[in-house]
């Protein structure tokens, strides 16, 4: 007999072996909520903190909390339950054809066939039809273990290449697949223990493939409106057309060629790429050079917008522009006008921080042909100054400004539209764990971040990952409801980068222990990178964007 502790109930004695299904079962647990706002079933539990499926079996003394699908794990669980239903009809409905998930547009996952024959009306609404028989049906999501070598061969038979890919770089004896109705995948993460609970989601027609949506994480059983964003659609099309010059669209893909020692190559010819096109955003920049005065510049945190706006003055001064780079940290208000928070604190991320009508006056003066003296804040004091610095736009020069608020047009209200250039960094992986699971975006750029800050701040994994989800707030309000009125959207993911921050990142996750608040997050991306073979620093250019969050930079920041 094993004693198990329940969130909210006493310790209670079960036997061993059982699955936490069955335990909340005994226990009485009803349904719940992680904000106490809803009656939800749990989807998944955390074990001592990591996350697990409800059929995990129990086998020692531990702390068990339920998942709920309107926390931000649960609805992690509920669209990774999706794909998974979505690539099991696809199986059985068209079985000869290798479905594809690409990346996250709005509240959705797009997914396409690799044969890029469109997807007609009559077979969406079969593999819509199959998804709802099964949800109907409550078939049970099992995870079941297989040899090394038969895991191998039931992804090679079933043409799923990147898993197979992906398996070779295990070189566990066992594999733990997802199971249902006689239909396999890897598992990669958990899965809602039945079909049942996925009740809410809608498959349409997007592009060439379709999108598989999804509720929003607060509402997890109320489908929103669909907003498209096109670029982002853009961004992921011009991916796919690079994964092909690469021949690298998955992280075993990617394994493959680290383990056959061509990783150098590799990495130069991502890198030209990515330097390809920014010259070409260079060169559509000089085309307007008439009318364009300013170039905005806004992405996510650790999108690498900094390195990109530097490296795109490089190319602008290729074709003999001058560019000069406005800081808007510069246009904070005094402390003492700094909106606050809901918790009372200084909100420095709120547009109303910066000193909006300043800003724009300094942008007409320069278009104007006058001289104008930057400011500079004082953070110590909290007040801004005059830096003694004068700037006047003469002939090639043009302004770079580059802020979370760039997109949004409230920051520049002043400045005629054909004056300005909107450019939306972010970095949009299109690297795919394997056929059916993606790489998070967000996970993406918190390796990122959590590198740069032990690096160059002096923060560890913990202090990284507690700050995130502020981090994400901001993004929400600030950043993504913009994405979609930029001009140019520069992807800075670079293929080969996993492998380069595993190095750094791996130690780091390593430190944060079951017992620490933000273990599961750690445990999760931990797991994650556990299967990306690693890659020597010492290939990444000294003018790579990487180099903004690993360090030896030619750029100065």
């Amino acid at each position: 007999m094993l004693t198990v502790k329940i969130d909210g109930f006493k310790d209670i004695p079960v036997p061993a072996g059982l699955s936490a299904e069955d335990i909340f079962e005994r226990a009485g647990l009803k349904k719940g909520s992680s904000e106490g706002k809803g009656a939800f079933s749990p989807l998944a539990v955390f074990v001592n903190n990591e996350v697990a499926a409800l059929s995990a079996s129990i086998h020692a003394d531990c702390c068990l909390s339920p998942v709920y699908p309107d926390s931000p794990m649960g609805a992690e669980v509920y669209r990774h339950s999706l794909c998974f239903l979505l690539a099991m009809a696809a199986r059985e409905i068209v079985p000869k054809r290798r479905l594809m998930v690409s990346m996250a547009i709005g509240n959705g996952y797009y997914h396409y066939f690799d044969d890029s024959e469109p997807i007609s009306a009559q077979l969406l609404e079969a593999l819509s039809s199959r998804m709802r028989s099964y949800v109907d049906a409550d078939l049970p999501i099992r995870i079941a273990t297989h040899s090394w070598s038969d895991a191998l061969e039931y992804f090679e038979q079933s043409n799923q290449t990147d898993t197979a890919a992906l398996i070779e770089y295990i070189n566990d004896p066992f594999v733990q697949l997802n199971e249902c109705g006689g239909y396999r995948d890897l598992h990669i993460a958990p899965l809602v223990p039945h079909t049942g609970l996925l009740s809410v989601w809608e498959l349409i027609p997007y592009r060439r493939g379709m999108l598989l949506r999804f509720p929003h994480t607060k509402k997890p059983y109320e489908m929103e409106p669909f907003s498209d964003i096109p670029v982002l659609y853009d961004i992921a099309e011009e991916y796919e057309e690079k994964a092909k010059v690469l021949n690298a669209g998955s992280i075993g893909a990617l394994n493959r060629i680290n383990q056959s020692g061509n990783i150098q190559d590799f990495v130069m010819v991502a890198e030209a790429l990515q330097n390809k096109k920014l010259s070409a955003i260079a060169d559509r920049i000089a085309e307007k050079s008439d009318k364009t005065k300013v170039i905005l510049i806004a992405g996510p945190s650790s999108s690498g917008k900094t390195t990109s706006a530097k490296k795109l003055s490089v190319q602008l001064r290729a074709l003999g522009f001058k560019p000069i780079h406005i800081e808007l940290d510069n246009y904070f208000v005094d402390r003492s006008r700094t909106p606050l928070d809901n918790d009372g604190k200084p909100d420095f991320e709120c547009l109303e921080a910066l000193d909006v009508e300043f800003l724009n006056q300094q942008l007409l003066d320069l278009f104007d042909g006058r001289e104008v003296e930057l400011p500079v804040f004082d953070f110590k004091s909290g007040s801004r100054k005059a830096s003694g610095t004068t700037i006047s736009l003469k002939n090639n020069e043009i302004l770079i400004l580059e802020g979370i608020h760039g997109l949004n047009e409230r920051l520049t209200p002043q400045i005629p539209a054909e004056n300005k250039l909107k450019i939306y960094v972010s970095a949009l992986t299109q690297l795919n764990v394997d056929d059916h699971n993606r790489v998070r975006t967000t996970d993406y750029r918190l390796l990122r971040r959590m590198v740069r800050d032990h690096n160059f701040r002096g923060h560890d994994a913990r202090a990284t990952l507690d700050m995130w989800s502020s981090v994400q707030r901001g993004e929400r309000l600030y950043i993504f409801p913009f994405q979609g009125s930029a001009d140019i959207a520069f992807n800075s993911a670079l293929d080969y980068e996993l492998g380069v921050l595993k190095v750094f990142a791996e130690p780091l996750l390593q430190a944060v222990k079951p017992y620490h608040p933000e273990y599961s997050d750690a445990r999760r991306i931990q797991m994650f990178i556990s299967r990306i073979s690693p890659i020597s620093p010492q290939y990444v250019p000294n003018d790579s964007i990487l180099r903004e969050f690993i360090g030896s930079s030619v750029f100065e920041y």
